[in-house]
């Protein structure tokens, strides 16, 4: 099927697609980056993709390559005109003004990309208190990229500073028995507790995990309503195995439930992320 082909599963108006990238090759990458870009994908691309799967609104995530350069996000906020949200990768130190202009731009919420390291950033530390606190004073969610094993302290740590986390790609659990694990029990504690969301998003970044029964259980914990939907577009490192058809035809078979799908697609993620019904 061609990518910008018409899809024959409906989507609701004001679906969100609550996890993409917009890439420009030529701009310089961070040192301790996990991946980089093999392609451009631009916000035009992306908008046109939204518009042809009958998608309403998007939230670009600003890749780990960048670094703090919030250059191409902030950029493609612009460009699109209140129909994208963004969340940004910044220092600890960023001040709480600086974060207030950038959400006046569209940024609502602060990534921490902390996947595939050696060793974690301490939230504990006085810098990323503060950084919580601000996020907490803004109204900025706090978007969480971990392997699953290393999330119960820092889901505790931002629970306890009063800011919203949104957890990427399912909780990111490890292996066939990853639905059992302390980390993904944790996310589901979060997931009642009502501070916490959860993407459900690029299973073909799962380490063994099934993506339908890690889905049937975080719909099952809060009754759908702390899950948003996302495709991970344009899928770094898997550009060419992946296409947007195939992340609809996962939703639909994570949530075949209508009602329930259409919350996630619509209502959860208006309320996080500040799209207007």
């Amino acid at each position: 099927m061609n990518e910008l082909a018409a899809t024959a599963k409906t989507l609701p108006s004001g679906a969100v697609d609550s996890h993409a990238h917009v890439i420009k090759k030529d701009m310089p990458l961070a040192n301790n980056r996990h991946s980089q870009p093999a392609r451009d994908a631009s916000v035009g691309d992306y908008l046109k993709t939204l518009d042809a799967y009958g998608v309403t609104y998007g939230l670009l995530t600003a890749p780990s390559f960048y670094g703090s350069n919030n250059e191409v996000l902030l950029h493609a906020l612009d460009e699109a005109a209140g129909r994208l949200r963004g969340t940004a990768i910044v220092e600890p130190t960023i001040s709480e003004s600086t974060l207030a202009s950038m959400k006046s731009k569209g940024v609502c919420g602060i990534r921490l990309n902390w996947v595939k390291r050696d060793a974690l950033p301490d939230i504990t530390s006085s810098q990323y208190q503060g950084l919580l606190a601000k996020a907490r004073n803004l109204g900025l969610h706090v978007e969480v990229y971990l392997e699953g094993e290393h999330l119960p302290p820092i889901l505790k740590a931002i629970n306890a500073s009063g800011a919203r986390a949104v957890i990427d790609h399912f909780g990111h659990p490890k292996g066939e028995d990853g639905v059992e694990s302390a980390g993904f029990h944790a996310l589901l504690d979060a997931l009642q507790a009502g501070n916490t969301w959860v993407k459900l998003s690029a299973p073909f970044r799962l380490r063994g995990t099934d993506p339908l029964t890690l889905a049937q259980k975080i719909v099952d914990q809060s009754g759908g309503s702390r899950a948003v939907w996302a495709t991970d577009w344009p899928w770094v490192g898997f550009e060419e195995k992946i296409t947007y058809q195939q992340c609809i035809d996962s939703l639909f078979a994570c949530v075949p439930d209508e009602a329930i799908r259409n919350r996630i697609l619509v209502q959860n993620a208006h309320e996080i992320f500040g799209f207007n019904s």
